[in-house]
């Protein structure tokens, strides 16, 4: 059994793909206190380390394990990401993007024979390109062979649009490929079409009557596999599938969105305030109509046939159920998210949201651990020189000038490490 290390390990949705694929996670390290003890509820205390890695050196690492350097099979890590700019000096060592800089530091000291790095898409974009194209010059020089690639994980079975950079290195000279996508868009004229994508009913459609505090009992059985690996062998009852409470007004307008609508597809007696303030404002400056905007979306119900949106910390205030007139609930997310029923969550409403929100989905996580583990001989080759396999960035057939100006960044830098 290979090891492996999760560092900003959260509530613990990576170290549970991991363990579900077959690794021993060794070490996780977070610093949140309510995510430490949904770690700690859910996978063990045994392995966590609550401490800030912005502070721990790659040295503390190997002490916490018993390792040496360039012993350890996998290391992970999704570091944060609020501090990135999108303007201002490039500057490696600028605060702002430090814990992004100490996950490298860390990956290159304690020399995992492989790691996976998962962020933002915004990672891509950020100041040009530059947070990515250091980081990924950094694993080069230190001798692995790197490929990235912006994943839609509704193209490997998750039932949520949630898009995520990864980057993943190895020392072992593996010319590593990700996995191949399992699910596609099934269109009428499809003779023969791929899995259809799993959409938000195939998620949630089981978990009916929404409570205002405790237990509820399963009163339908799984319609489908993800509904069944969901539940688990003997669950009856699940927790957190209560309703958020909400004024009368916005009561009004949950019940008059239709699927795939949002505030701005309201009458306009319910539209949110800032939207008559902010078209008349455009009106005023002589903005075309079609380019006027409107409130921030807030409210959207999501389409029962389709993917989720992508379930975020405020995904349980905004997102709307496909046919019943409600927010979804927490335990709604945690599913859309493949967090199994059983996994139980620590802290205020806030905080799971958060924590359930920042994860990484554990179905991911356990597929791309499993892909890793069926090419790896966990052998890192001494002295290994880095190759860049390059970075799949898109899906569309046009990219935005900011992702032309990233793709050209990385390429003049790794320029000497192509493969």
């Amino acid at each position: 059994m290979a090891s492996a290390i999760s560092l900003f390990s959260g509530c613990g949705g990576c170290s549970l793909g991991l363990s579900q694929a077959g690794f021993s996670v060794s070490l996780a390290a977070e610093l949140d206190d309510d995510a430490c003890q949904t770690y700690s509820g859910n996978i063990g205390a045994g392995n966590l380390w609550q401490t800030d890695l912005g502070r721990v050196t790659a040295a503390d690492i190997l002490r916490r394990v018993g390792a040496r350097a360039g012993e350890v099979a996998l290391m992970t890590g999704g570091p944060p990401c609020q501090g990135f700019s999108s303007a201002g000096a490039k500057d490696w060592s600028d605060p702002r993007n430090s814990l992004l800089k100490q996950f490298v530091d860390l990956v290159i000291g304690v020399r995992p024979v492989w790691f996976v790095m998962e962020n933002v898409e915004g990672l891509l974009t950020s100041n040009d390109g530059y947070y990515i194209t250091e980081a990924v010059t950094h694993f080069l020089k230190a001798g692995y062979w790197v490929r990235a690639k912006k994943v839609y994980m509704e193209r490997y079975g998750l039932p949520q649009r949630r898009k995520r950079v990864i980057v993943v290195g190895n020392r072992e000279g593996c010319g590593f490929d990700f996995p191949e996508e399992t699910h596609g868009e099934v269109r009428s004229d499809m003779l023969f079409g791929p899995t259809p994508q799993l959409s938000v009913l195939d998620a949630i459609s089981d978990m009916t009557g929404a409570v205002e505090s405790g237990e509820v009992t399963f009163n339908l059985p799984p319609a489908n596999d993800y509904q069944r690996q969901m539940r688990g062998s003997a669950a009856e009852k699940f927790t957190l599938h209560t309703v958020k409470r909400v004024n009368e007004t916005t009561a009004q307008r949950i019940r008059h969105l239709g699927q795939g609508k949002t505030m701005k597809d309201l009458p306009q007696e319910l539209q949110h305030a800032s939207f008559t303030r902010r078209a008349f404002r455009r009106v005023m400056d002589g903005t075309p109509t079609e380019k006027r905007g409107g409130a921030p979306s807030g409210l959207k119900r999501l389409i029962g046939a389709d993917p989720s949106l992508t379930i975020t910390s405020a995904s349980p205030v905004e997102f709307v159920h496909p046919v019943e007139d409600r927010l979804l609930t927490l335990r709604e997310c945690a599913r859309i998210q493949s967090f199994p029923d059983s996994f139980s969550f620590a802290g205020s409403w806030s905080s799971i949201a958060t924590q359930i929100g920042n994860a990484i989905p554990p179905a991911f996580m356990k597929l791309l651990a499993e892909h890793i583990a069926g090419m790896a001989t966990w052998k890192a080759k001494e002295p290994s020189t880095g190759k860049w396999f390059g970075i799949e960035a898109t899906k569309a057939s046009a990219m935005s000038p900011a992702l032309e100006r990233t793709l050209a960044g990385l390429r003049e830098k790794t320029s000497a490490y192509l493969r």
